[in-house]
């Protein structure tokens, strides 16, 4: 049996670690190297967020760990992903998902033609005939009210809400231990922006899920996450407690645009000479 691996908490306590990812390298089409010694750990029961800019490596990293990387021919060429002391890097997809880890892929990605209820059974799918089906579906239901007022609507017919709450009610059917979670703020207004965090924060406070969110939505991300890990150019350049990097002066001037000089533009970050960690 694989040793159960703990970190330290902020608090100084100790936490098991559900998911953890080592020094991993990512290369696309055998030429491409992406991810460049990316290590994170998410313990059981948390939420740690994963945050950068575009290109950043957020969206490959989760990538890695439900192993879709395949489909856009890239792969893990060094280090190793465990869940839960379980080595997952070299399974199919499909197995990570038996075995408990499901990505909530950006865009969302519902099935156009699929009623939502069809949609929410399928993330079922890998569960085969289990009896209690039905009472998932009914917890579903529970925590997004609004699909079950749209549960015979084609889900190409919903809101982007509407299918980004499919999306995670979806995973949800899986019955998963972790939910990778991309972008889920991407094309949502504000407002359905903080809903959709509640709802994320319910399930992990009451269902016991734990969530790796990737997000440029620094301050929303921070706000609910205990834990965060900054990318860039495919290497975490920071992490921390999720109040210690929202109060980060880099942080604020980077990824907030704040600074002890007020706002400044993105269009004029060439010009900050910025601290690299690596360096």
């Amino acid at each position: 049996m694989a040793e159960t691996q703990t970190i330290e908490t902020p608090a100084g306590s100790t936490a098991e670690t559900l998911l953890d990812v080592n020094n991993i390298e990512v290369i696309y089409d055998h030429v491409i190297l992406v991810l460049k010694g990316v290590s994170l750990s998410v313990p059981k029961g948390g939420i740690v967020a994963l945050l950068g800019g575009n290109g950043a490596g957020k969206t490959t990293t989760l990538k890695s760990i439900s192993n879709l990387l395949r489909a856009e021919r890239g792969e893990v060429t060094k280090g190793s992903i465990q869940l839960g002391g379980t080595r997952i890097d070299g399974l199919t997809a499909n197995d990570v998902v038996k075995m408990g880890c499901v990505q909530v892929m950006e865009g969302r990605h519902c099935f156009e033609h699929l009623t939502i209820e069809e949609n929410l059974l399928t993330g079922a799918y890998t569960r085969g005939g289990a009896r209690d089906i039905k009472d998932d579906l009914e917890l579903v239901y529970q925590y997004f009210p609004r699909l079950r007022e749209r549960r015979k609507s084609q889900a190409g017919y919903t809101s982007g809400g509407e299918q980004q709450m499919c999306a995670i009610g979806r995973a949800m059917m899986a019955r998963p231990e972790v939910i990778l979670l991309d972008e889920p703020s991407m094309g949502l207004a504000p407002q359905l922006v903080e809903q959709i965090f509640e709802i994320v924060k319910e399930l992990n406070e009451k269902e016991g899920v734990t969530f790796l969110l990737a997000e440029q939505n620094t301050t929303v991300a921070l706000r609910y996450a205990k834990y965060g890990y900054i990318l860039e150019s495919g290497r975490v350049v920071l992490d921390g407690d999720a109040d210690a990097l929202l109060s980060n002066e880099d942080v604020k001037e980077f990824y907030l645009g704040l600074s002890t000089q007020g706002r400044k533009s993105f269009r004029d970050v060439k010009h900050y000479k910025r601290r690299k960690r690596w360096l």
